[in-house]
């Protein structure tokens, strides 16, 4: 194992399964390590972008539906982590984009920080990797 499920395993013991306690778990570490400002971007196109991105899908119809949803171009900046709802897997973040400031909600699993540089990046990045593997 290395350094990186080392760190996870300080913050949530042997048990790495990804289930509802677990997450819960690193919501209240992140909550206490994230400083803001933190501002993300998307590490892979949302589930909602995917035709378009990959599909060949009408790219003005795209353009018309950044306007209005997240895209995995935008940078935004972490507002708050929302309470994890029951049976839920993944943390949802409250996020305002940068370019027009309209607030969205994501699994932070879809999510990395933009400056590789920032204390944050690590903290986000453990949380997408735990989240994807365990």
């Amino acid at each position: 194992m290395g350094k990186q499920f080392e760190r996870i395993k300080e913050i949530l013991g042997k048990d790495l399964d990804r289930n509802h306690k677990n997450v819960t778990k690193y919501l209240a570490y992140l909550k206490k390590a994230v400083k803001n400002p933190c501002i993300l971007t998307g590490i892979e196109d949302f589930s909602w972008e995917e035709p378009y991105v990959l599909g060949g899908w009408d790219q003005d119809e795209y353009k018309e539906l950044k306007k209005h949803n997240p895209s995995f171009t935008d940078q935004f900046e972490l507002v708050e982590f929302l309470p994890v709802k029951s049976g839920e897997d993944d943390i949802t973040a409250k996020i305002k984009r940068l370019s027009d400031q309209k607030i969205f909600e994501i699994g932070l699993s879809w999510l990395e920080c933009t400056d590789f540089k920032n204390e944050n990046y690590q903290f986000i990045h453990d949380y997408a990797v735990w989240h994807t593997n365990c």
